[in-house]
């Protein structure tokens, strides 16, 4: 279940870079269509000015799939982190509820 949580958590963190990402792409497609178009029937002279666009966009698409994967390292560190110290957390409690449950038995009687 925790497992479940932890893997919503990290889609929501995602979901926007995911986002606009795919924009990025749908973007990317267009121009290289618009690019395609124009380029049977212009000789190139805007074709120069939409490749430089295209370029522009790919290394948007580059840069934002970068940063995608940095804020996927990092909630998967930050997941490992929460997950190590709710371990720590669910010990101490162990130990505690023992502890408790040793000391009424004792003062009981």
């Amino acid at each position: 279940m925790a497992e479940t949580v932890k893997s919503a958590n990290m889609e929501e963190v995602l979901k926007p870079f995911y986002q606009r990402a795919s924009e990025a792409e749908d973007r990317l497609a267009k121009l290289e269509a618009l690019l395609a178009n124009e380029g049977e029937s212009d000789a190139g002279g805007g074709k120069t000015e939409i490749s430089s666009i295209i370029n522009d966009f790919q290394s948007k698409l580059e840069v934002a799939q970068a940063e995608l994967m940095s804020e996927r390292d990092k909630a998967s560190k930050e997941i490992k982190k929460l997950t190590a110290e709710n371990l720590k957390l669910q010990y101490r409690i162990t130990h505690l509820v023992r502890a408790v449950e040793e000391f009424r038995s004792k003062s009981a009687p």
